[in-house]
């Protein structure tokens, strides 16, 4: 973590899918986006972009529970 912090100037580093369940893992802004906007997570990080849920249009989109099985 040390190291990773000198390299980066970042002391956090999360390990996990970004994903809700059954859906596919994260790949890109897009994904991100819309996997933030369909849970309940408060804000979004990508890279200097910092994405407030309340300050977001309403987000309409097709239900993701009818595109993708739950495992």
């Amino acid at each position: 973590m040390k190291r990773y912090k000198e390299l980066t100037g970042c002391a956090v580093l999360v390990n996990t899918s970004y994903n809700v369940r059954g859906e596919p893992i994260v790949c890109d802004y897009i994904d991100a986006y819309k996997c933030f906007m369909r849970t309940e997570m408060d804000v979004l990080i990508c890279n200097n972009c910092i994405l407030y849920r309340d300050e977001q249009p309403k987000f309409i989109d097709e239900d993701w529970r009818k595109i993708y099985a739950l495992d």
